[in-house]
């Protein structure tokens, strides 16, 4: 391989960058702006649950249940509804998610010790939100059931109990439980599958679509020259964006970085150069720009965002789904990044993952090689 023909590619390459605005804006631009959209859109947070309320029994309690309602930060009172026809239209036009209906008879039961009961009406439409929301609600009627019972105990002059159990919850890796901190490092790998890969898939069809390959081919440049070539002006602009995406994640999402930061940036180096790989394999394939950027986009954005674990535990997938997600590189890369950036894990810890993406990169440079014929 002769170093002087390999810059001359490079460089040949660089020049066509530099001077097609439309793909530098898309090196450049279009990962910082999937980011920033990516990372303020996508959430997992349920908080300020919108909410009606319909007291029937227009008492002291039943106004301190509610108040405790309004007084968490995982709830939103928009409507005090005075009948039923009123907390139907709120939620069949989703400006609430939840009603909370209490009974006529709800302080006369409480005051003569007796049970009483709370309806929760809710839009089961989206039906993660509505899980997450109905625990918020057993755990404020529980507190408010708690502390009627104590009040009980002590009119009676007994001694105040304490609960057997005292469970004090402590979160690792992400104390402030925010899901950006748990998303925004996956978003960088997968942002950074799809676009190194999309980069490059136009590469080679682009010469066979312009007529200048058969000028390429009768030069003295090798097949493996000519294809590492065109790779390396992505490779840097790819390491530019990675860099990028981590100033982002510290000064802009808040997302702590625990870890090594040259490891952050030596893994990406490893998957950047198989993901580029990837890209010019499908150019091979496909020898025309419009097949080869549909082709990309199959084969780098559903796998990614869906089998990689960015969005959805694998581990709730079908068995078919768990071993297909084996075969996604993406999958490797989000654990990597989200184990450096909240568990600040080093090599050791993962180095399996390492190893895999290594392999990874070096297997589609093999194929893309072989691929690749330098005739007509």
């Amino acid at each position: 391989m002769s170093l002087r023909r390999l810059i001359a590619i490079a460089r040949k390459e660089l020049l066509h960058v530099v001077r097609d605005p439309r793909s530098l804006a898309m090196a450049i631009g279009m990962p910082m702006l999937m980011l920033v959209l990516f990372g303020y859109a996508l959430t997992l947070d349920v908080d300020s649950v919108p909410i009606a309320v319909l007291d029937r029994s227009n008492s002291v309690l039943s106004r301190e249940l509610i108040s405790r309602f309004a007084g968490c930060r995982y709830f939103s009172v928009r409507l005090c509804a005075s009948n039923y026809a009123e907390l139907e239209k709120a939620i069949d036009r989703r400006e609430v998610w939840m009603a909370v209906v209490v009974p006529e008879d709800f302080a006369r039961r409480l005051d003569s010790g007796r049970n009483t009961t709370v309806q929760l009406v809710m839009d089961g439409s989206d039906a993660n939100a509505a899980t997450i929301a109905l625990g918020y609600a057993e755990a404020v009627c529980e507190s408010f059931s708690e502390r009627r019972l104590l009040e009980a105990i002590e009119r009676k002059g007994r001694s105040q109990l304490q609960p057997p159990v005292d469970l004090r919850a402590r979160a690792w890796f992400n104390e402030a439980m925010k899901s950006r901190h748990f998303l925004v490092p996956g978003l960088i790998a997968v942002i950074m599958m799809i676009l190194s890969a999309l980069l490059t898939s136009l590469t080679v069809a682009r010469e066979w679509e312009r007529g200048t390959m058969e000028r390429l081919i009768a030069t003295p440049v090798r097949g493996s020259e000519l294809l590492l070539g065109k790779l390396v002006p992505y490779f840097f602009i790819g390491m530019l964006d990675v860099a990028l995406a981590v100033g982002l994640g510290e000064f802009v999402f808040r997302v702590p970085l625990r870890g090594n930061a040259l490891l952050v940036f030596g893994v990406a180096a490893v998957f950047l150069i198989g993901t580029l790989w990837l890209g010019l394999l499908i150019s091979i394939v496909a020898k025309n720009q419009l097949m080869a950027n549909q082709l990309a986009m199959v084969v780098t954005f559903v796998p990614s965002f869906l089998l990689s674990g960015l969005m959805f535990s694998i581990s709730n997938m079908p068995w078919v789904l768990q071993a297909v997600t084996y075969l996604v590189p993406a999958r490797y890369f989000v654990s990597v990044m989200r184990g450096i950036y909240l568990k600040g894990l080093g090599v050791r810890m993962l180095g399996l993952e390492i190893l895999l993406l290594a392999i990874f990169a070096a297997l589609v440079a093999i194929l893309a090689n072989a691929a690749f014929r330098r005739k007509l």
